[in-house]
């Protein structure tokens, strides 16, 4: 892991030179995050930015979520701010494997962490989004189901609804909600794991009840294949009141970041989908999504 995380510094010195490294305190803590604005912010002096923030798996830091996700090039290309929040002991409380109210307070130190961010940087407060893979996905959808106000949308990939959101959750404020799933995921299963996580398609159900968008019709359409790319990538959508709700269906897709480069070679996580790129299918979808106007 050390000589790729090397080899892709290497690779994207000229964007990592954009790149800061923050901190803050929370609960007596010490908790940093990587920011990465794009060129256009210095360019630009009076323009506020969307805020992506993106969430690494289990065990993974915020430089190599950076690093594995290239989510920089995006940011870069379509003019907006991405940041990458560091996980104690390189983990998010979701609700499984720590208690949902009793363990590391992630979600306190995303709301400080906004707050310095707002205080830091221009950002517009009506274009905040999260993303993430695995357990940062899972995490996403938390934020989802209790940050509604400050997250206009958010998209997890290898990651459906954890049970303990579900259970605890009680806002039903409409949010945009995009989940990115393989059907090979040995890690994360698509058909779910009972007292852990839904499935991905109870998930998309969830989140249609939330946005009181059960009764509105589908929207489905395949992706063009990529050659050489034994996978295939379905889109299901539903579209009510200004927010989206979509299941991004990979058909032999596993554990990973599709369009990211094949660094899991050798690791039990499956195959990386070339049918999408999944950054700029996430920023395709955030940027159709905006919160009224600040308070």
């Amino acid at each position: 892991m050390k000589k790729i995380a090397l080899c892709l510094a290497l690779m994207l010195a000229p964007l990592h030179a954009l790149s800061q490294v923050q901190s803050l305190t929370h609960q007596d803590v010490k908790r940093k995050y990587i920011v990465y604005t794009p060129a256009a912010y210095a360019t630009a002096p009076e323009r506020q930015f969307a805020l992506v923030l993106n969430f690494a798996g289990g065990g993974m830091t915020a430089a190599e979520q950076m690093l594995y996700t290239q989510m920089n090039r995006t940011a870069e290309r379509h003019g907006f701010i991405v940041a990458y929040p560091q996980g104690i002991r390189n983990d998010w409380n979701v609700g499984f494997g720590m208690p949902y109210k009793e363990g590391t307070d992630d979600i306190g130190f995303v709301r400080a962490m906004l707050a310095a961010m707002q205080r830091d940087y221009r950002i517009d407060p009506r274009r905040v989004y999260a993303t993430g893979l695995s357990r940062g996905g899972f995490f996403s959808l938390r934020l989802a189901a209790e940050m509604p106000q400050q997250f206009a949308a958010v998209a997890s990939v290898g990651a459906p609804l954890p049970e303990p959101v579900r259970e605890h959750h009680q806002q039903r404020l409409p949010v945009g909600v995009m989940l990115v799933q393989g059907t090979s995921d040995s890690v994360v299963s698509y058909e779910g794991k009972a007292g852990s996580y839904l499935s991905a398609p109870a998930t998309l159900d969830y989140w249609l009840k939330v946005n009181a968008m059960d009764q509105s019709p589908a929207r489905t359409r395949q992706l063009q294949p990529a050659a050489g790319d034994p996978t295939a990538a379905s889109i299901t959508e539903h579209v009510h009141g200004g927010k989206r709700v979509s299941l991004v269906t990979i058909k032999d897709g596993g554990h990973t970041w599709p369009g990211a480069d094949s660094f899991n070679i050798g690791l039990p996580i499956g195959r990386t989908s070339k049918a999408l790129d999944a950054n700029e299918l996430i920023w395709e979808f955030f940027r159709h999504h905006s919160n009224g106007a600040p308070d």
